[in-house]
């Protein structure tokens, strides 16, 4: 059976550029290649065919002999040396099939961003409520001030890969298959560094701390975030550097429980005054403030104070101070304190429940459980 022509196979015309004859076979290696068409004869022979017009079409002085003479041309020549690699073409496809990169030239050392990094910071609830500044002192990875992160030895600078040819990648061929991988001495950057910087160790980077102003906005709250944007770690190869998130954790306080923008506190007053009423102080973050106890209150009540809490970093206005009331039974009582109580508890007595109401309401729910 005669061969088609060549121009033919590819679907070009005789004017047909380099660039034209290669992204046609690309084109017809994809769709044809055996990988993708395993047990496909018909396709076989059609890359075997796209294959062979590519290495005379692609070949300067081959395709000058095939324009002469034809397939009488290049039938001798066929398979010699002197032509192009066939592989500088066939490692592209394989990177468009298999996800690879192609290409020939330098390539530029790879950039990563540093890594961000969380420093947790107590604050105490005072400092929470109204906002401070204070400093940190933080461990980070810092650009080697040396050799400015290049990892290279003061007056030197790192050089392409030997290897690699400063690809990245290294290229194995198996038969005409050519698969790339990345190039084991330079790690896929396309450059070494031949005198490694003697602070870094060629790492381009350093271990140390430095101390930081944190402002603490009015109102953060536990588990807030406050980012101070470049402060992580150095980025590799001029790499931007990443981010520091400073976490706020608010420290126990001794009077007050924060729940968002409320406080809470328990405020213990004595059994006269639970049973009389009175006017008693209360602390706040702001100082002082009078309540009123009414009389006959009772443990477990709770007095709102409204604006009197902390206003958060995205409320509109304050939160509200809820002051829980405990009354405080008498300890270390005198002989003549005991006296007294024992001569109220039996005035309070017999009078069918007008002074306790609470206990009995209790005993007549446990009667009733009984069923007494």
């Amino acid at each position: 059976m005669s061969k088609r022509d060549y121009y033919e196979v590819l679907g070009l015309a005789k004017s047909a550029t380099e660039e034209e004859i290669k992204k046609a076979f690309k084109k017809l290696a994809m769709k044809h290649h055996p990988d993708r068409n395993q047990g496909d004869k018909a396709s076989e022979e059609r890359f075997k065919e796209a294959k062979e017009a590519y290495e005379v079409l692609s070949d300067g002085n081959k395709r000058a002999a095939y324009d002469q003479y034809g397939h009488a041309g290049v039938d001798a020549s066929r398979g010699g040396g002197g032509g192009r690699d066939f592989s500088d073409a066939f490692s592209d496809i394989f990177g468009d099939i298999f996800g690879g990169g192609g290409g020939g030239g330098g390539r530029r050392s790879q950039v990563y961003r540093g890594a961000d990094l969380r420093y947790n910071l107590e604050v105490a609830l005072e400092e929470a409520a109204r906002g401070t500044e204070t400093k940190i002192r933080v461990p980070v990875l810092a650009e080697c001030e040396h050799c400015h992160g290049s990892g290279a030895k003061s007056g030197t600078e790192p050089v392409t890969c030997p290897t690699c040819g400063g690809h990245g990648q290294v290229r194995m061929q198996q038969g005409f298959f050519s698969i790339q991988q990345t190039c084991p001495r330079c790690h896929g950057n396309g450059r070494v560094i031949a005198e490694p910087c003697g602070h870094c160790h060629g790492e381009g980077r350093v271990k140390k701390h430095k101390t930081l102003s944190v402002r603490i906005p009015s109102g953060v709250d536990e588990g807030d975030r406050i980012r101070l944007s470049g402060e992580g770690e150095a980025g590799v190869n001029g790499g931007p550097p990443g981010d520091l998130y400073v976490q706020i954790h608010i420290k126990a306080h001794q009077v007050f429980q924060r729940d968002h923008d409320d406080l809470h506190c328990e405020l213990p007053i004595s059994f006269a005054t639970a049973a009389l009423g009175g006017e008693i102080e209360i602390p706040t973050l702001e100082g002082h403030a009078s309540i009123k106890i009414p009389s006959e209150t009772q443990s477990g009540k709770v007095f709102r104070l409204r604006g009197k809490g902390i206003k958060g970093v995205r409320s509109q206005g304050p939160g509200d101070l809820m002051a829980h009331i405990v009354v405080e039974t008498p300890v270390n009582l005198t002989d003549r304190q005991k006296e007294l109580l024992r001569e109220f508890d039996s005035c309070c007595g017999g009078q069918d429940g007008k002074h306790n109401p609470r206990a009995k309401s209790f005993m007549e729910k446990v009667k009733e459980f009984f069923g007494q």
